[in-house]
């Protein structure tokens, strides 16, 4: 090897020595710009703080039926024991008809035929099909049984079950143009 190629560590030191020097000196020259920047910003106003939201006051609510029964407790209608023979009972010997495959909230009335006792009533189901239906035929799933038919509505009367084993009707009815 040569000896130009040869850097001698001694001298490569005092080279990085005096680089260093010549930064630091270079970095502490004055810094009025830095500073006058420094409080021009400070000097600036700052963005307006929005306002508290009011707090709405509610006013305060007076439970008075404490005496009242309680909604969620069983009626006394369901309290009462059941016997296996008394009560209303769906007659599950009697074929079922069409129209109690649907929901009842599923059949639209859409119109009536004839007039006095022999009212017939035009009951359309979910898939578009249009039954004659008579008082005291069945429709629903709750062996719905019409009781009533005029001209703006149906009045039927369901069997529900009571939840201890018997059962207890409940009133029903489709008006004209409801789905």
């Amino acid at each position: 090897m040569s000896r130009a190629s040869m850097i001698n560590p001694t001298r490569m030191m005092r080279m990085f020595l005096l680089l260093g020097t010549v930064l630091l000196l270079c970095s502490c020259g004055s810094n009025s710009d830095l500073h006058d920047w420094v409080t021009q910003e400070k000097a600036k106003k700052g963005a307006p703080i929005p306002p508290l939201p009011v707090i709405k006051t509610f006013e305060t609510f007076q439970y008075k039926d404490q005496d009242q029964r309680d909604p969620f407790s069983p009626s006394t209608a369901e309290l009462q024991p059941s016997t296996s023979g008394s009560g209303p009972r769906p007659d599950q010997d009697r074929p079922k008809q069409p129209l109690e495959m649907f929901a009842l909230d599923s059949l639209k009335m859409v119109g009536t035929v004839g007039a006095g006792a022999g009212m017939e009533v035009l009951v359309k189901d979910p898939g578009g099909v249009i039954h004659r239906v008579h008082r005291n035929e069945y429709l629903g799933q709750n062996y719905g049984r019409v009781t009533a038919i005029s001209d703006d509505h149906i009045d039927l009367v369901e069997l529900v079950s009571n939840g201890s084993g018997g059962w207890m009707e409940r009133p029903a009815s489709i008006a004209l143009g409801d789905k």
